[in-house]
């Protein structure tokens, strides 16, 4: 069995491409990752795709697209939701089919930080560490911790103790 996951942040330009990334490369099947935002900014931002081809995700996979298109009859049903910055964890979010369970994984935005390129690689490079330890967690977990209110329990302490 696999289980589907997707990451959401606003603009779906860095966190929640990373997170993708990261899960799709790491999750060996066992996940299948996705991403979108609530308000997609329309571009993966460089620094992100350069990170995440070098993770070997394939580069045609990223792209910045709505969470609508999640939301939607036709789309994969979802197992778990995981919101990767505060602005979309704080958004009333689309009913999502088959109940999956939320969590939220808080990562600081590398877009925002402003300076050298050295200073903004390094910010990118901080909030893939973070995601990646969480990712490594989150695929760790035995079946017995993905379901119900075990897996709400897990999802959260994932992101507690990786603060």
């Amino acid at each position: 069995m696999s289980y589907n996951v997707l990451f959401l942040c606003t603009g779906n330009s860095a966190r929640s491409i990373l997170a993708e990334a990261l899960l799709g490369v790491l999750g060996k099947g066992r996940f299948v990752a996705y991403s979108a935002g609530s308000h997609p900014g329309g571009r993966v931002q460089p620094l992100a795709a350069e990170l995440a081809t070098k993770l070997g995700y394939p580069a045609e996979k990223l792209r910045s697209k709505s969470w609508d298109e999640y939301a939607a009859p036709d789309a994969p049903k979802m197992d778990f939701i995981i919101t990767v910055c505060d602005n979309a964890a704080g958004e009333v979010c689309p009913i999502w089919p088959g109940q999956p369970i939320a969590a939220h994984w808080g990562v600081a935005d590398p877009v925002a930080i402003e300076g050298s390129e050295d200073e903004r690689r390094a910010a990118f490079r901080n909030a893939l560490a973070t995601l990646r330890r969480r990712v490594e967690l989150l695929i760790a977990l035995p079946k017995d911790k993905l379901a119900g209110l075990a897996a709400k329990t897990a999802l959260r302490g994932i992101a507690e103790s990786t603060r």
